[in-house]
């Protein structure tokens, strides 16, 4: 009797270093597919970080000293086009008047502009339809039905504020981050 049940413990025993070292064997073959697939998929993701040359564009300085009210200027921030504004006290007076209901994408003027700055506009140059340069940055532009920006592709029409107003445009133009480094210079790109 004792042998048989010497020879139950044994196999008991024997089943039993099967199962840990099938476990040990399903442990390191899922280590070695996640290593395998974290080595495959890393690069592809890292492909799709910026470029260096993009990276080094990362912020723009922009000099507001010669832009004299009711004057835009255009320049470029991550090879797009950058709009600045000088919105003059009626512009700005306008933009305030205008009722949020009244907009497609509510914003005041004061949600899109830095505290204590509410003259200077600085959006992005891209129309929020298909990614059209709106006119009215430039002297002789048409500005549009709202005196601010007007894309020609489709006919979306934005306010001094840059918010659209009308046409197929589904938000206002987009405000990047920018903070004043003194009364004349604006960098874009930095934030806050």
């Amino acid at each position: 009797m004792a042998t048989v049940e010497h020879q139950h413990r044994e196999e008991a025993l024997a089943e039993e270093q099967g199962h840990r070292r099938r476990d040990f064997i399903n442990i390191a073959a899922v280590s070695f597919a996640g290593v395998g697939a974290a080595t495959v998929v890393l690069p592809l993701i890292n492909q799709m970080n910026p470029a260096a040359d993009t990276l080094a564009l990362a912020t723009t300085e922009v000099d507001l000293s010669q832009v004299q009210p009711g004057q835009s200027i255009k320049t470029i921030f991550r090879k797009q086009p950058l709009f600045v504004r000088h919105l003059t006290p009626q512009e700005v007076a306008a933009a305030n008047a205008v009722p949020a209901g009244e907009l497609r994408d509510p914003q005041s003027l004061t949600e899109r502009t830095k505290e204590g700055k509410p003259q200077w506009l600085v959006t992005m140059g891209v129309c929020t339809h298909l990614g059209c340069v709106p006119l009215g940055a430039a002297e002789g532009e048409s500005k549009g039905e709202f005196g601010g920006y007007f894309c020609p592709c489709h006919g979306s029409h934005y306010d001094t504020a840059g918010r659209i107003r009308k046409g197929p445009a589904p938000t206002n133009l987009v405000v990047p981050d920018y903070v004043f480094r003194s009364d004349t210079v604006i960098e874009v790109g930095a934030a806050a």
